[in-house]
């Protein structure tokens, strides 16, 4: 088990280092930023005196040399488009914002996905079974930005229930919370469903019945333990995909997290914001896929021999 850590643990530390590799390489890509930080008809001398203050008069290979050591020690620089706060500081300071959505989309996904998973397993063909698959049909359909929008222009603008932007109280929350977890609890609800499906012709499931336990037990506990890896498996890369995907989301309710932020710094040109978030978004969904991948090793023994 010790061994199928460590090389999980390593083959994270490599997904790490290509990513860093590539966003640092995106993030010049994207144009110089003495052109958004200076006026238009600031001279040349100003624009080389400001790209050797931000050290962007050096070569890439040493950009991207010093970018990696001091990101080893938390150190992402100085903001360009907010210079009195550091790229770390930008993002620890947009984080709980981003996090608060992600997790009450996770229990959103967990309430009505494995219970409606279950059920239209077990109700197999019958009424249930299809509105959970007309769900299924929907909630992987429609694209986050577009339900967003509808959702404002029926709950707010129409009805006026709702608000439609920023971050205040639950009212605040409920629109971009359902427009984040709509998609996971319709992947995860297929998921549950065709795993249940498949454990519910199982021999041990026919003996346990046999055996006369409660149909309920049945299902609810030998049933579902079993059914579970396919589904923690997804939801590993869901809860990673929830905390990092979030900028669609953050965009159409100005929802003030770290999504919203990337799309600003990006505007901006703002390399050393982006390359903190995009890396601290890659460790999240990387550590996320890691604990599942352990998760996953305690579950089925025979996978660590693998």
């Amino acid at each position: 088990m010790q061994r199928f850590i460590i090389i999980r643990v390593f083959y994270s530390i490599v997904v790490l280092f290509i990513v860093s590799m590539i966003v640092f390489g995106l993030a010049r890509m994207s144009g110089d930023p003495t052109d958004v930080m200076l006026p238009l008809d600031a001279s040349q001398e100003q624009r080389d005196a400001l790209r050797q203050i931000w050290g962007l008069d050096k070569p890439l290979p040493v950009q991207y040399a010093k970018f990696i050591g001091n990101a080893f020690q938390g150190d992402f620089g100085d903001s360009v488009k907010w210079p009195d706060h550091t790229a770390l500081g930008m993002v620890v300071e947009r984080f709980p914002a981003t996090l608060e959505l992600a997790g009450i989309s996770i229990v959103i996904c967990l309430i009505l996905s494995v219970p409606l998973g279950v059920l239209s397993a077990v109700k197999k063909d019958t009424p249930l079974d299809f509105v959970g698959k007309i769900i299924a049909l929907l909630g992987q359909s429609l694209p986050p930005f577009w339900l967003g929008i509808v959702l404002i222009f029926v709950f707010a603008v129409n009805l006026d229930l709702l608000p439609t932007q920023g971050r205040g109280d639950v009212r605040n929350l409920i629109l971009p919370a359902i427009t984040l977890g709509w998609f996971p609890v319709a992947a995860m609800m297929r998921l549950v469903r065709s795993a249940m499906l498949e454990v519910l012709d199982a021999e041990y499931v026919k003996l346990a019945r046999v055996k006369g336990i409660p149909e309920w037990k049945v299902i609810w506990k030998h049933c579902l333990r079993n059914a579970a890896i396919p589904p923690l498996t997804y939801f590993g890369i869901v809860a990673g995909q929830l905390i990092t995907g979030a900028v669609i989301t953050e965009t159409v309710f100005s929802w003030p997290g770290t999504g919203l932020l990337a799309i600003d710094a990006i505007r901006a040109r703002d390399y050393q914001v982006v390359q903190a978030v995009v890396i601290i978004f890659a460790a999240i969904f990387v550590l996320s896929n890691l604990v599942v991948d352990i998760l996953y090793a305690y579950l089925d023994p025979r996978i660590r021999y693998t």
